[in-house]
């Protein structure tokens, strides 16, 4: 078997050379080669960071992206437990020769996973790959190494195939839709843009048994007073021209429009060089943030594609709906059918809407989960993390701003906040999704990660 893998290995590692025919007939190898420079960080937190600007870089939304990302990143966790021991691998995991160099493994793992799912990016990871490899001895453990990073990444492609995942990046698929009404999704402005990656919810979990496995229960009813102070408070506090939010608050809401997958992978390698992780240890750090992470994705879009619920600028302003209609309603569109509520034509929220349902929310979902994978990994609700994200004032993408948690409450808190003040979710969307995002952590935790008892 290793024989086998190291056969495959080789073959893998010639996969940029092509032969091209000459004018004159004659056969011409050529190799392909690009230049690389290494992130910083030891080998799990330069792969980390190859895998993020791959994954964000093919244009992926951030729900599907971190699906990716979790593929990695298991696989780079099976390579290094299976080397340096001390965690149960994910999924039954591989076998390591005795003495197998762990960055080897951890390169070969991630590569070939990438690779695989992205192929067109082949030229500029291989180049990454070749320069990495270089600075591992040559010699068996090194070889053995490689084939133990190719065996995890073999497992983790044969285990997830046929898993719901959907190409090309950002396709959309059918909508079970309900009848058109009050309360329904409708499709947003400004771009009016087909329904956002609804196959995610159907993806098979990582580790839940299902993706309705902790479902909420239903939004509000419109005729209820917690509809109509969630309807007053987001006209007020989420209005693009609010007079009550304050410049912090607008500050906070801002901060959290970041790229989460960005977001949370620069966290882990911060963590992993101010605490000195070590390479085990931040692969378990990175593959807790985005299998986890994954999980959460998947159960949340499951969730708001079940409930279709309709986001504020719908309820707000029934004008705002697509000027020819669409599949959940007519043109206009229709008011909530409480004669307490006022709606207002041209509201607009402080942030533009992205293209999927109302609830639960996405964002309260994961950062709820990775506030538990943080308790859980540094044993404490006292985490004092800082993380990065948007600055308003510089360029777009950026992730300038830091802000600093003292405690997991506090990060929660915060994003119950930030959605509501961004004028994108109602707060009992958010606090559905925080309440949903802490009990996905929990059950994969408890079933995944864990120390191997000595």
């Amino acid at each position: 078997m290793l024989g086998k893998l190291l056969g495959i290995i080789g073959r893998a590692s010639r996969a940029l050379t092509f032969f091209a025919i000459t004018a004159g007939g004659s056969a011409v190898i050529a190799v392909h080669t690009a230049s690389a420079a290494l992130p910083p960080g030891n080998t799990v937190a330069q792969w980390n960071q190859i895998a993020e600007n791959t994954v964000v870089g093919s244009g992926a939304f951030q729900n599907e992206g971190l699906i990716y990302m979790g593929y990695v990143s298991a696989a780079v966790y099976n390579a290094t437990v299976a080397v340096g021991g001390d965690y149960v691998p994910y999924h039954g995991g591989v076998h390591a020769p005795r003495g197998s160099s762990i960055d080897a493994a951890v390169i070969e793992a991630a590569y070939d996973t990438l690779v695989n799912y992205f192929p067109s990016q082949t030229t500029t990871l291989y180049a990454a790959y070749t320069e990495a490899l270089g600075l591992v001895p040559d010699g068996i453990a090194k070889r053995n190494g490689q084939a133990v990073g190719l065996a995890a990444a073999t497992m983790l492609i044969q285990d997830r195939n046929g898993d719901g995942r959907m190409t090309p990046i950002g396709v959309t698929s059918p909508v079970a839709t309900l009848t058109p009404g009050p309360g329904v999704w409708r499709r947003t402005p400004a771009a009016y843009a087909a329904p956002q990656t609804p196959w995610v919810g159907d993806v098979k979990p990582f580790i839940l048994g299902s993706a309705s496995q902790f479902l909420p229960g239903p939004p509000p009813s419109l005729s209820g007073d917690k509809w109509l102070h969630a309807f007053n408070d987001i006209q007020a506090y989420g209005s693009a021209s609010s007079v009550v939010r304050s410049g912090e608050q607008t500050a906070i809401a801002e901060f959290w429009t970041a790229n989460v997958i960005r977001q949370y992978n620069r966290l882990v390698r911060d963590l992993a060089a101010t605490r000195n992780l070590g390479v085990v240890r931040t692969a378990r750090l990175a593959a807790m943030v985005n299998v986890i992470g994954a999980d959460a994705q998947i159960s949340v879009m499951h969730a708001k594609y079940h409930y279709l619920f309709w986001r504020p600028v719908t309820a707000i302003d029934p004008t705002s709906v697509a000027p020819a209609g669409d599949e959940f309603g007519p043109v206009p569109g229709f008011d909530d059918g409480n004669a307490a509520t006022l709606e207002l034509m041209g509201w607009r929220p402080l942030v533009a809407t992205p293209n999927h349902p109302e609830y639960p929310a996405a964002h309260g979902s994961l950062t709820s989960a990775m506030a538990e994978v943080l308790e859980d990994f540094l044993d404490t609700d006292r985490v004092g993390v800082d993380v990065h994200g948007f600055d308003a004032a510089g360029p777009a993408g950026n992730l300038d701003a830091v802000r600093h948690f003292d405690t997991t409450s506090d990060l929660r808190r915060q994003i119950v906040d930030a959605r509501f003040w961004a004028g994108l979710h109602y707060r009992f969307s958010t606090e559905a999704g925080v309440v949903m995002g802490r009990k996905i952590a929990e059950y994969d935790l408890r079933h995944a990660f864990g120390e191997i008892d000595r």
